[in-house]
């Protein structure tokens, strides 16, 4: 048998006991399980499950009484998860955890794990950091070593913790999109054993007052696009550029910045490899390091000099703090942990929900799940939205179907949150990367082109009518034709353009920024006015 399967062989082989922690279920109905009478009798023998299993219970859904497997259709157990959802939380306690596996040609059995205790209460203080740096200058590994409070080995093993784990996207729902996280409470930082672990890094959600995301980037040159992605594409309320000690900044470090920077995003500079260089050399690449800051109009910070509450009270767009680290010594880490600590929420998150969706999957036993970051408002289980737009600009009406966070279940959450959603009412395969979820009270206009002001960063030669480089802005990347109101534009411009997206509409807003790469040529540029003509 395989491993996944074990898991459901040893619950059938222990079975239904008087006294024991185990029930199985072969199917649950809004119908039928959640009639007066029938709720409460049911929310009674959960919590007897719960208490008997020390706080946690295994319900199999999709077999009979017997411990036979009868296997149900996909949609019979999305419906009885959602029953036994409300169960739990009438019982005081929560889903942690589903495996789902077939029975015969399409019908479905699974496990739910289920805990003590409440679903995960969001109003802690909560920050998402985007990183990036060139490749090989130690930015997964300085994560890795923040995030487990361990020190790097000097081959990266600590960066390891941090590659994605396909099998972690194809059996949860959770979809996260960062990369790492820790935490804070009354007694300093919170972190993991191994953030492959759901469990873990589910404890340390539970337990933290505050906690900090990592968004991970890609630093090689030619995938330039996936880092604007996780930079543009979140709602990010720092960054953290790192910059190796033996290399110093490259052409990539400098594009890298320029897109922070661009996008007003306050942001921290770790030069790290401290640890294989000489300290005349860490100076010398301080010292570019400031000249490249000071040549794109910031102000440099160093904190070995000025100090980590300098540091705090001063970064900004236009103050950028410098930290010199190393992920084997450690040496710098403590400084990240104070910033991270006590650096303030940025993200406004107020007004009405809206998320634009970054990535989609499609969940057995659950149906369709989008991720990404929650723009504003605040979203909660259960809550009527409208996905959209569809190529024709319709929108589709969809309902929250569950909501979680870093592998933890939550009924609501707010502005600036990574998360996963499962929606009812619409397939995966309709929902494209980009679309935004809104109330269905919003009343959304998508647009195919807007005007903007917009910057050329690089070009090797003039933006002329028709040029068609591709735009980030939020999750969207699509490309795009630019028409500049002077017909051209060169390189080291700011002027106006008139963009229309190429393939479809999208619900944008003035004030938004975004990037446009298109070869070796970039820019950026804010939106101005989204009126049609």
């Amino acid at each position: 048998m395989t491993p996944d399967r074990a898991a459901l062989d040893r619950a059938l082989e222990r079975g239904e006991q008087e006294g024991g922690s185990i029930e199985f279920k072969e199917r649950l109905t809004r119908e039928v399980h959640l009639a007066d009478g029938r709720l409460e009798s049911l929310v009674a023998q959960l919590r007897h499950r719960v208490l008997s299993g020390d706080g946690k219970a295994t319900y199999v859904v999709g077999a009979t009484d017997d411990g036979g497997l009868a296997g149900i259709a996909p949609e019979t157990f999305s419906e009885s998860m959602d029953v036994l959802s409300l169960l739990a939380e009438e019982a005081g306690a929560h889903i942690e955890d589903v495996q789902t596996w077939g029975v015969g040609d399409e019908g479905r059995v699974g496990i739910a794990t289920i805990r003590e205790g409440a679903m995960l209460d969001t109003d802690d203080e909560h920050i998402v950091v985007g990183t990036a740096g060139h490749v090989d200058h130690g930015k997964s590994t300085l994560v890795g070593s923040l995030v487990t409070g361990r020190p790097d080995d000097g081959d990266g093993d600590r960066r390891s913790f941090l590659d994605v784990q396909p099998h972690e996207v194809e059996r949860g729902l959770s979809a996260d999109l960062s990369y790492g996280v820790y935490g804070f409470d009354e007694d300093g930082p919170i972190r993991t054993d191994n953030p492959h672990r759901k469990q873990d890094r589910a404890q340390v959600v539970g337990a933290a007052d505050r906690l900090v995301s990592f968004v991970d980037t890609v630093g090689h040159e030619p995938w330039l696009r996936t880092t604007i992605r996780g930079l543009v594409g979140q709602k990010l309320d720092y960054g953290l550029l790192t910059i190796a000690a033996d290399d110093g900044p490259t052409k990539t470090t400098r594009e890298h910045l320029g897109i922070l920077l661009a996008t007003e995003l306050p942001t921290v500079v770790a030069i790290t490899k401290a640890d294989i260089v000489s300290e005349d050399r860490v100076r010398e690449v301080e010292r570019s390091v400031e000249r490249l800051l000071r040549d794109a109009d910031r102000s440099p910070l160093s904190i070995e000099r000025h100090g980590v509450e300098a540091a705090i009270e001063e970064i900004s767009e236009t103050v950028v703090p410098i930290v010199t680290t190393s992920a084997v010594t450690m040496d710098g880490l403590s400084v990240l942990d104070e910033l991270f600590e006590r650096l303030p929420k940025t993200a406004d998150g107020t007004g009405e929900f809206s998320m634009y969706i970054d990535r989609t999957y499609k969940v057995t036993g659950v149906g369709a799940v989008v991720s990404g970051t929650i723009r504003s408002g605040t979203v909660a289980a259960g809550d009527e939205l409208q996905i959209g737009p569809m190529t024709d600009g319709s929108f589709r009406d969809v309902e929250v179907r569950s909501i979680e966070m870093h592998y933890h279940r939550v009924d609501e959450v707010d502005a600036g949150r990574i998360v996963g959603i499962a929606l009812k009412g619409i397939d995966e395969s309709a929902i494209k990367r980009g679309m935004v979820l809104l109330p269905r009270t919003a009343d959304p206009t998508p647009v195919r082109e807007f005007d903007a002001e917009v910057m050329v960063l690089n070009h090797p030669t003039r933006i002329n009518d028709g040029y068609e480089p591709v735009v980030h802005v939020e999750t969207v990347s699509e490309a795009a034709a630019f028409y500049p109101s002077d017909r051209q534009l060169l390189p080291g411009d700011t002027g106006q353009a008139r963009v229309r997206f190429k393939f479809r509409p999208y619900v944008i807003e003035e004030g938004q920024r975004f990037v446009f790469r298109e070869g070796r040529s970039k820019g950026v540029g804010t939106i101005t006015d989204v009126s049609e003509g």
